[in-house]
């Protein structure tokens, strides 16, 4: 009786052996399974799961988030192309005709939006003419009223405040231009090789954090690196604080996100006629296929999410902001200004609703002085990262760059300000903490760019899930 058990539980035990791939060939991953088996489930360092990400993403925020940036307000940025890159000389301007950018004339722009004065969205349009005539003079005029001696005083000091997390662009600048995101969309340009890749290396390995014991490169990307190095290079980030941990895989979501609006907007096929644009599975592939990039591929895919997370917090954060009855989205376009503030809004409480928040806590929990000591470094290097995106040699690419970066400062600095925001007025001007324009339409871009990439991994899913 014994044996004959025996028998029945070691022929089970070779079933099971069987049906799960031990013991016997394994059935080969699927394109999909290579680039997304990994990329499920929960976070590091984080309490949400990617399914809840996608599904809340998808089909309950992308629509609206992408009628919104069609606006006026939002597809007009202001920004200046020709700055000279502050770290080195030797750049090679893309010279393709896509990496282009073709900025707005003059009658293009809304004049609400051109108006210099509106810098600051939460002035009520009664300061507009006062505020314009204290940035001619240069300085406080006496017979401005007090109040807005008082909120020009704030702004200025805003301006060149520390706790910004971005160096300020010189929109003031007789170089610095409108530009419609609509007609300049991102895509790929065909800018790769030595000098793209400079770009990113400088990001990564003069700029996010590593044992100071660790000489050797951080990229795990590196020339020279293979499978054991990149195992080395993760566990040096498992020794790292969670804010320093926190700072390289923003920089790498960022980075993931790009790859994937690449491969999205590709340039499949050009006649003299027309060209088409779509989707590239194989270059998809190469970026975040799991064996063709030695296990990186799905990691940038996770931390594309973590990036998600953290603006998506930002965004939960600085409600109070945008509800203020003296906000507004001016274009000039009273009726249209405020159904577009109505659907900011919307959009915003819909962000508020979102059941598995970052909890940013735990950033700069420690001894206060330590804190303050990394908070400051953690600002310097993101700054200096801001500064490397006028050394991009192509020009649509920089635009992107730049933006991106500056929405991702932005939110950053809102997480930083919640006691700031907590303290604003019911009413009347924002003296303690505001936004620019130029941070509110970055903010939004920025979160509007990685929330296609989300629901762009859905599409790239489905057409892998197709490859055998």
């Amino acid at each position: 009786m014994g044996c004959r058990w025996a028998f029945l539980i070691g022929l089970l035990g070779a079933m099971w052996l069987l049906g799960s791939g031990h013991g016997g060939q394994q059935a080969p991953e699927t394109a999909a399974q290579r680039c997304f088996c990994q990329v499920s489930g929960y976070l590091d360092d984080c309490t949400c799961d990617v399914e809840t990400i996608d599904k809340f993403n998808n089909y309950r925020l992308f629509p609206r988030l992408q009628k919104l940036l069609e606006s006026d307000y939002f597809r007009y940025y202001k920004v200046n192309l020709k700055r000279p890159c502050p770290f080195w000389n030797d750049i090679n301007q893309c010279g393709r005709r896509d990496c282009a950018v073709k900025p707005c004339q003059s009658d293009e722009v809304p004049d609400g939006i051109k108006s210099a004065s509106y810098k600051y969205s939460e002035v009520a349009n009664n300061l507009i003419e006062e505020c314009e005539q204290a940035e001619r003079l240069g300085a406080v005029d006496e017979s401005l009223s007090e109040e807005t001696q008082k909120a020009v005083l704030q702004w200025t000091k805003h301006d060149d405040s520390s706790d910004n997390f971005c160096e300020a662009d010189d929109i003031q600048s007789p170089d610095a231009e409108y530009v419609d995101l609509l007609l300049n969309p991102e895509r790929y340009t065909g800018y790769k090789g030595p000098d793209a890749w400079k770009i990113w290396n400088v990001i990564y390995e003069e700029n996010c954090f590593k044992p100071q014991t660790i000489k050797r490169p951080l990229n795990p990307l590196a020339s020279g690196q293979g499978k054991s190095e990149e195992n080395t290079f993760y566990s040096w980030l498992e020794g790292l604080c969670v804010e320093k941990r926190a700072f390289y895989r923003l920089i790498s979501g960022l980075h993931a996100s790009i790859n994937v609006h690449l491969s999205a907007r590709y340039l499949l096929q050009e006649t003299w006629l027309e060209k088409k644009w779509g989707h590239n599975i194989t270059e998809f592939q190469q970026r975040f296929d799991g064996i063709l990039t030695e296990g990186e591929g799905p990691r940038r895919l996770k931390n594309l999410y973590f990036l998600y997370l953290i603006e998506l917090r930002a965004l939960s954060k600085v409600v109070p902001f945008f509800e203020r009855p003296d906000f507004q989205l001016f274009t000039g376009d009273k009726v249209h200004d405020a159904e577009n503030k109505m659907l900011l809004l919307e959009i915003l409480h819909e962000v508020k609703s979102f059941p598995l928040h970052f909890d940013e806590n735990s950033f700069f929990a420690g001894d206060k002085k330590e804190a303050n000591k990394l908070k400051e470094d953690f600002r310097l290097h993101f700054r200096n990262i801001s500064r490397i995106m006028d050394c991009v040699g192509c020009f649509k690419c920089r635009l992107w760059g730049k933006l991106q970066i500056q929405g991702l400062g932005t939110a950053l600095k809102i997480l930083f300000s919640e006691k700031l925001i907590a303290n604003m007025p019911e009413s009347g001007p924002s003296y303690e903490f505001h936004l620019t324009r130029q941070e509110i339409v970055s903010l939004f871009n920025a979160f509007g760019r990685i929330s296609t990439s989300v629901k762009e991994l859905e599409n790239f899913r489905n057409l892998l899930q197709n490859i055998h």
